[in-house]
């Protein structure tokens, strides 16, 4: 089989219509039939930043859990994105200081979250999040810089996810996964003659490969930043929260003051 890649064999699928806060505004509507959905979509792809945050603010792997999942509960339930404004910040920001909002009405009403409790109830395994959270250096991250690097991480992971479609679509799942192997590793374990040698090319056609597969990384993670900023935001306004993102996956320096 011949894998060799052009331009051509790899689609793009339909571009993105609308951004995250196009969603959130739309969910304060109570006649429009998609919002729910689409606010749904959206705790699922970022609650993980947020339990991430809980759990470094102190709470034990339940309790972040519980508290999670009762925030997301009450938006979907309750509908409370009233204060959602998008000329105020990134929908990250939204979110995190939702949460903060939210965990501040919960120490003042001394209640504890009971587990299964509110009318949404969301499922989240937080399996590998608390496999990446206690890989987490303790002293050097505040639960701030954590949920900076857990949502930079969420981001990734769905440029990159967005990507594979592209490929399976045109039937070049195998190519992907091999060449995934050494999208971003400056140090590759891997050669582009090991791949080539797997894949039936030549290290010539895998490295162009490779430049053609980075690029459609870039262009589906430009994507997927412009749906956390402002409708219409400005190509300076994306650049800088790539900027932000590739920053928060840098190595945490240790705060003033800690050994």
């Amino acid at each position: 089989m011949n894998s060799r890649l052009s331009d051509r064999t790899i689609p793009y699928a339909a571009p993105f219509t609308t951004t995250h806060w196009s969603v959130v505004l739309r969910a304060g509507n109570p006649d429009d039939a998609s919002a729910d959905a689409a606010l749904d979509q959206l705790c699922r792809l970022y609650w993980a930043p947020l339990y991430t945050y809980v759990r470094r603010a102190g709470h034990t792997r339940e309790d972040a859990e519980d508290l999670t999942q009762a925030f997301f509960a009450r938006i979907l339930a309750d509908r409370r994105i009233g204060y959602a404004n998008p000329t105020k910040g990134r929908f990250r920001s939204f979110l995190l200081s939702s949460l903060k909002h939210f965990l501040v009405n919960q120490w003042r009403r001394s209640t504890r979250i009971k587990r299964g409790a509110g009318a949404v109830h969301l499922s989240f395994n937080c399996d590998r999040e608390e496999h990446l959270f206690t890989r987490e250096p303790a002293i050097h991250e505040t639960p701030e810089s954590l949920f900076e690097r857990r949502w930079a991480m969420r981001v990734l992971e769905q440029a990159l996810e967005q990507v594979r479609l592209d490929y399976v679509r045109a039937g070049q799942d195998n190519l992907f996964e091999q060449l995934r192997q050494v999208l971003w590793a400056p140090q590759m374990e891997l050669t582009y003659e090991d791949i080539a040698r797997s894949l039936g090319m030549t290290g010539g056609a895998v490295k162009v490969a490779v430049h053609r597969l980075r690029m459609r990384f870039r262009d589906r993670l430009r994507e997927v930043v412009a749906q956390t900023v402002a409708e219409d935001a400005p190509d300076s306004e994306i650049n800088e929260e790539i900027e932000f993102i590739l920053k928060a996956l840098q190595p945490a320096a240790p705060r003033p003051g800690v050994e």
